[in-house]
Order: structure tokens, then C-alpha cells, then sequence
């Protein structure tokens, strides 16, 4: 799979530089994200969506007469290199961000944005701090996790309220922000967790973390974290609680949990935005991506197709690339994606697309639960 993805990637970025090698001008487009470590799925959902996006937009003639150029960088989920990162953007000339994918990224790099005049639209950060305390060229197109953690907590008293129920986070932005606010309304409704405990990422062994699940007599733990540290946790604690069951956030619609979790993963439920595959207005897109490109476009791939969409159009209705023109004309629009019609609130979160749904894992992938 991963051969195949820079295949595509390589070619996309080929194609654009041929593209625009006879422009008068161009517009340069950052895409920030994990290419590299744990969260490298996400992050390769998000290049191929917004590479494919801008594609599509050259093809069409570009953007105001100029060509769009993309300067892809890996920011590996750090927020640290995601400063740098972002200083990186600023030196090359961008005027657009897609990214970033993790909310602690997305946190660290929006103010940098922010000082040089630079729009930022995250296709996954998901933190309400991201919007919250950003300024007014940061914007998403995904839901919040005050959101995802109420609907996990509604679903988790509903189905398990009356199991031990261990909670989980990696104390990063977006881990630890979702396990607080799914706790939050878990507790809301009634029921009090019987662990609620950090533990440290990227690690290969979590026994640790698993005596004190089986100490505790864990039915259900819900871990707020990405794919490949709460694969590795489910797989170790199935070892000693073989019927212990799973629940997650948006991190895990990606194809690297199963990897990670193995047989283990299967029965395991997590919250994320909606399909958008199924969208009648993705159907060119999932096509072209699919089937031009073998790749599969789940997770944050038409998110971040609909991102550059959105600001296109507002940089259309503007009949500008004047910053403030186009953040003005982003925040008064309305505008036809893949996502369907999305406009942005004050916040700069989204608004005209559905909150955040419960999937269920089984040996083949993924499908809404019950």
C-alpha cells in the first residue's frame, strides 16, 4: 500500500511541476502533516486529497489565471517540528495551509500562520482549542471533539453503562482533550469510570497499562489516542482479557489500526465524521482517486479535497487572492463540495455537514454500528 501511495504521490506532484512550468504565475499551497511515524495514514489521506484537488483545479485552468503549486511537508505528528514546519511554509511563499492533521500540530503552528497573513484549513484537527483560540484565518472542515466526546459518552452509557468502563489518553492536544470531554458526558450520564490514567506514546509495550486494566476488572476501555499505540494496547490487554472491548476517536479510520491490532481489532468501535464516500457529489472524485489511483479515499481524504474546494471558491468570490478578501469571503460563503454545501461560523468550524458517527470494526473493515 505504501508503494502505491508514493507512486501517486510522485506522479501528482510530477504532473503539477510539468503543469506549471509554461504559468506566468503561481500560487503556492501548503499541505502539513505526519508523513512519516504512527499517524502516517492520516497524513497521506490528506496529501492525496488536497494533491488530487489541486489537480483537478489546474486542469480546470488553475485559479485567477495562475497555477496552483503544492509544497508538501512532513510534520510527523510533532508539535515542535510542526513549528518549524510551519516557519518553513512562511519562507516558500504560501498563502494557503492544508493542515494540519494533529490538533497539537495544528495548535502549534496556527499563531506562526497567523503573524505572516496565512490561511490555515485542517481537514482533521479536531481539538476545540484549534478554532477556539485561533485567529481569523484558521478554519476547519471536521467536526470538534466536544462533539465527538458527547457522542461517544451517550453511546458508552447507553451500550456499556453497566460495565467497567477504563479511560485512557496519550496527553497529547487531541487524546487527552477527547478522553476528558468523553468522560465529561459519560459521568454526565451516570456513569463513573473505574480508571482514568495517561500513558506514554509511541511505545511497544504497555504491560503497565494493562495490569492496572486487569486490576481493575476493565470491561470496556476507551483510549484517546491514534491508530497504532491503541492497536497495540487492545492487542496486549486481549492477551489477558480476551473479551475486553474498544472504543476510539477519529484516529482510527485508518487502515494502519488493523495492522497494529491484528485479529484483535475486530468488534472494536470508534467515532468519526461521515463517510463522505457515499456523497453524491464525491462520486467523480472517489472515482478518480480509486480507480486512477488505487488508492482508497476513507478517512480524511475528501476533508481535505473539500478544504481546498472552499477556499477556491471563496477566493473566486473575492476575484482576489488579497488575504483578508478571501478570509471575509470565507466566512460569509456558502460553497459546493464534496462534502456537500458547507459554509464556517465565526469559529471558523464548519457548519452543513452531519456531526460525528459510531463505526464498528469487523475482519474486513468498518461499518456504522448499532
Amino acid at each position: 500500500m505504501k508503494s502505491v501511495i508514493q507512486i501517486f504521490c510522485v506522479g501528482l506532484l510530477i504532473y503539477l511541476m510539468c503543469f506549471h512550468s509554461t504559468a506566468q504565475a503561481e500560487i503556492k499551497i501548503g499541505i502539513a502533516g505526519p508523513l512519516s511515524g504512527n499517524s502516517i495514514n492520516a497524513g497521506e489521506q490528506q496529501e492525496i486529497g488536497a494533491l488530487k484537488a489541486i489537480e483537478d483545479l489546474n486542469e480546470q485552468g488553475g485559479l485567477l489565471g495562475e497555477e496552483i503549486v503544492p509544497i508538501s511537508i512532513d510534520d510527523a505528528c510533532d508539535a515542535r517540528r510542526a513549528k518549524a514546519v510551519a516557519q518553513q511554509l512562511v519562507s516558500e511563499g504560501v498563502i494557503l495551509v492544508i493542515g494540519h492533521v494533529c490538533s497539537g500540530c495544528s495548535l502549534a503552528a496556527s499563531k506562526i500562520y497567523e503573524e505572516a497573513g496565512i490561511i490555515m484549513i485542517s481537514p482533521a484537527s479536531s481539538n476545540p482549542k484549534v478554532t477556539d483560540e485561533g485567529g481569523p484565518n484558521v478554519f476547519r472542515v471536521f467536526g470538534r471533539d466536544d462533539q465527538q466526546g458527547t457522542v461517544a459518552g451517550d453511546y458508552l452509557a447507553n451500550h456499556f453503562g453497566n460495565k467497567n468502563i477504563a479511560i485512557l489518553h496519550d496527553g497529547d492536544a487531541y487524546g487527552k482533550g477527547l478522553a476528558e470531554i468523553t468522560k465529561r458526558q459519560l459521568n454526565r450520564r451516570g456513569v463513573t469510570e473505574v480508571l482514568f490514567k495517561q500513558y506514554a506514546a509511541n511505545q511497544h509495550d504497555y504491560l503497565k497499562i494493562i495490569d492496572k486494566l486487569v486490576e481493575k476488572e476493565a470491561d470496556v476501555i476507551y483510549i484517546g489516542g491514534y491508530e497504532a499505540d491503541v492497536g497495540i494496547i487492545l492487542r496486549q490487554a486481549k492477551n489477558v482479557r480476551p473479551n475486553i472491548r474498544l472504543f476510539s476517536g477519529d484516529g482510527l479510520m485508518a487502515p494502519g489500526f488493523l495492522l497494529y491490532a491484528g485479529d484483535s481489532g475486530a468488534g472494536s468501535y470508534f467515532t468519526s465524521g461521515p463517510d463522505m464516500r457515499i456523497n453524491p457529489e464525491a462520486a467523480d472524485v472517489v472515482d478518480g482517486i480509486r480507480y486512477d489511483h488505487t488508492f482508497e479515499p476513507e478517512g480524511y481524504t475528501l476533508y481535505s479535497y473539500a478544504a481546498i474546494q472552499a477556499w477556491a471558491q471563496a477566493v473566486q468570490q473575492a476575484r482576489s487572492l488579497d488575504q483578508e478578501a478571501v478570509i471575509k469571503a470565507l466566512q460569509e460563503g456558502s460553497f459546493n463540495t464534496v462534502l456537500g454545501t458547507i459554509s464556517f461560523d465565526d469559529k471558523g468550524d464548519v457548519t452543513g455537514i452531519s456531526s460525528f458517527v459510531v463505526y464498528v470494526y469487523d475482519e474486513e473493515g468498518y461499518t456504522i454500528a448499532d
